[in-house]
């Protein structure tokens, strides 16, 4: 656990209890526990973040999350360019740091079967409004749903984008899908998985997060339960999470569905 913007930060943090580490069974390990392996993940948080969600307000407590291999690599980079005086170098390092986030909703001391979102970044349809998919307003619905009902969190994972393959990939993939191609057939197309997304970190932080409790997970993704459920959730029910369907996506929502999601011809 570091601060690269300046060192001294990391104990201060730390002893606020804003900055701590988690094991991948969501243990909270000592603050003076060895790094070991590195197989952990550094938390800061919880962050007051109010949120405007289509012209609501929605209160959350923002946790930053990140491996702590990333953060061992970086550390070690931050240093040599502090010593170089090298501050307009900094940005490098935050541009391949990959910085998960979990969003709380209410109170989890009360919360029973909690309402639960792991939601994949995406940059085109959660921040530019694109209707090339359904991700944004999937987002915003879970958002509602989970403040509207008895409170639970949105898992965002930054590392996600394009079901794992990256932003530049997936830009790649849609001028091959304007070219007749379906989304999973483009990614064949670059060589690439239908879906290599890891949702090990996901489950690391689930773990630690709602502690134990079974949840409920909105999702139209049975790999999605399968593979959280691989890692050693298994008291998940699925609700489904059908949103945002319009004639611009339409094509690219039934691929998913032949791909295995559970969408119903209603939904489309």
């Amino acid at each position: 656990m570091f601060s690269y913007i300046d060192p001294s930060v990391r104990e201060r943090l730390v002893a606020q209890g804003h900055l701590f580490r988690i094991d991948r069974d969501g243990t909270r390990l000592p603050d003076d526990a060895p790094t070991g392996s590195g197989q952990t993940i550094s938390i800061l948080g919880p962050i007051p973040l109010p949120l405007d969600v289509r012209e609501r307000q929605i209160e959350v407590q923002w946790y930053a999350c990140v491996r702590n291999t990333e953060l061992s690599k970086l550390q070690q980079l931050a240093d040599e360019l502090r010593a170089q005086k090298a501050q307009e170098s900094f940005a490098s390092l935050a541009s391949s740091m990959a910085v998960n986030s979990v969003l709380v909703i209410g109170n989890p001391e009360r919360w029973k079967d909690p309402l639960v979102r792991v939601h994949s970044s995406c940059l085109t349809g959660d921040v530019f409004g694109s209707q090339r998919c359904e991700c944004g307003p999937q987002l915003h619905a879970a958002l509602e749903r989970i403040y509207d009902g008895d409170g639970g969190l949105v898992v965002y994972m930054s590392g996600h984008e394009g079901r794992g393959i990256g932003l530049w990939a997936k830009a790649a993939t849609y001028l091959l899908q304007d070219a007749g191609e379906d989304t999973y057939k483009a990614n064949r197309s670059l060589g690439l998985p239908d879906d290599s997304r890891d949702f090990s970190d996901a489950a690391a932080l689930l773990k630690y997060f709602v502690d134990g409790k079974a949840f409920r997970l909105l999702t139209n993704n049975p790999k999605k339960i399968d593979d959280l459920t691989e890692l050693g959730l298994t008291d998940i029910t699925p609700v489904k999470h059908v949103c945002g369907v319009t004639d611009s996506n339409r094509h690219y929502l039934k691929a998913k569905q032949n791909w295995g999601h559970q969408i119903d011809a209603d939904d489309l």
